[in-house]
């Protein structure tokens, strides 16, 4: 079959970004006047959320902060299934992510048995890992952005860090439990619990641009904790990166990962979230989508593969079922673990993708390719796209069309970052 040529494009996106990160961390933490609450104390920092950065060096510095000023800083690990729902799992993780007590200056906590602190109006349990409970105060640090599975005053950011986070396995199975319709509700309701219960310090709020750069690290008092977070949450989506267009035959991605979004895939950006009962997005609307490749730092975690149409038999290969499952039972999004159409050869993968939309002339096929969901500044498109984009503000054609090339193991080549 004859495959469409493809043009390298650029995309631009808005780009605020902090220049000094010691200093912006230093300010934040100047400004939520905790020095009297760090003499002589036990201060748990919440780590263990994926792909943020610049996160050791804004952990070092927390770390550093409380030292100067008579605490002892510990990593607090909040990741709630994450890890395999084990000890071992969280601190093999943590490593990963380079976030050990010699780099960072604090010791590690892990912990994945729960306790139940209190109720909501509801009677709902609020579970909470025995790990903080043995802490004199939290600093919540984690990064605020739109969730992939519901959308409410805050998604995924501090107070999920401490619902679904700090709850451990018990309580991030208990929440997802409820269906994405009850979540945006229940987050801020358990989280009241755990902001009343808790000695909660107040939280450390990062987001990112669409460069996958700082943009703002603001820190968030525990008395406006909810309400400050859905603010930055509004900034942080606009701040989102797209696909250059909303109408795709064939979406080719190159890695899917839990280091790139949550669901290994952001529904977001694909326009798909797969939840029964849920309606999906109308835009974008994507026919086809491939994924080639999961990335080493999911340690097997193929959460999300279920979103796609068409796969390759090495990213099966390097499924760990366990984990994967795990994730997906916890979320109750069971559909997300579901392995798609797979094929060792990209060139025969390729070529059943194509047959599967013979109704459309491969000339006249859209298709955008794309490294992962999170990095979208450059991608690749067939030349019928490049033609539409080429008058567009904020998008810059950056190559001539060149066809679709194998390596000599039939693997597709992606020559884009």
């Amino acid at each position: 079959m004859a495959f469409p040529k493809l043009v390298k494009i650029r995309q631009t996106f808005s780009r605020p970004l902090v220049d000094d990160i010691p200093g912006a961390v230093l300010e934040e933490l100047e400004g939520l006047k905790l020095i009297k609450q760090l003499v002589g104390k036990r201060i748990g920092i919440t780590v263990g959320s994926r792909g943020i950065q610049n996160i050791v060096t804004i952990l070092q510095h927390v770390a550093q902060y409380i030292k100067q000023h008579g605490g002892e800083p510990f990593l607090l690990a909040a990741m709630g299934s994450h890890g395999g729902g084990t000890e071992v799992g969280q601190k093999e993780v943590l490593d990963s992510l380079g976030l050990t007590s010699e780099a960072i200056g604090a010791k590690v906590i892990t912990c994945a048995e729960s306790e139940i602190i209190g109720h909501t109006r509801e009677g709902i349990p609020t579970f909470i890992v025995k790990s903080a409970l043995c802490l004199d105060g939290i600093l919540v640090v984690n990064r605020v952005k739109t969730h992939t599975s519901f959308k409410g005053k805050v998604e995924s950011g501090l107070v999920k860090k401490l619902v679904v986070g700090l709850g451990g396995p018990q309580g991030a199975q208990q929440f997802h439990g409820f269906g994405s319709e009850e979540l945006p509700r229940l987050l801020i309701e358990i989280g009241e619990v755990i902001l009343e219960k808790l000695p909660i310090l107040g939280g450390l709020a990062i987001i990112e641009n669409a460069y996958e750069e700082t943009a703002l690290i603001k820190g968030v008092t525990k008395a406006e904790f909810i309400r400050e977070e859905s603010q930055l949450l509004l900034y942080s989506k606009s701040l989102m990166p797209s696909l250059p267009i909303d109408d795709i035959d064939v979406l080719i991605i190159g890695e899917m990962g839990k280091n790139f979004s949550g669901t290994g895939i952001d529904t977001n950006i694909i326009g798909r979230t797969r939840i029964q009962g849920v309606s999906e997005p109308l835009r974008p609307a994507v026919k086809r989508i491939v994924v080639l490749d999961l990335s080493e730092e999911s340690h097997g975690n193929a959460t999300g593969i279920g979103l796609a149409d068409f796969v390759t038999q090495r990213l099966v290969d390097k499924m760990d079922r366990q984990a994967t499952y795990l994730n997906c039972l916890t979320s109750t999004f069971v559909i997300r673990a579901a392995i798609p159409l797979y094929y060792e050869d990209d060139q025969k993968l390729m070529e059943a993708v194509q047959y599967s939309l013979s109704s459309i002339p491969p000339e006249k096929l859209r298709i955008v390719v794309i490294p992962n969901t999170l990095y979208l500044t450059e991608c690749l498109v067939s030349e019928v796209v490049a033609e539409e984009l080429s008058s567009r503000d904020g998008i810059t054609i950056a190559g001539e069309a060149a066809a679709l090339e194998f390596d000599p193991k039939n693997r597709l080549l992606l020559k884009i970052h």
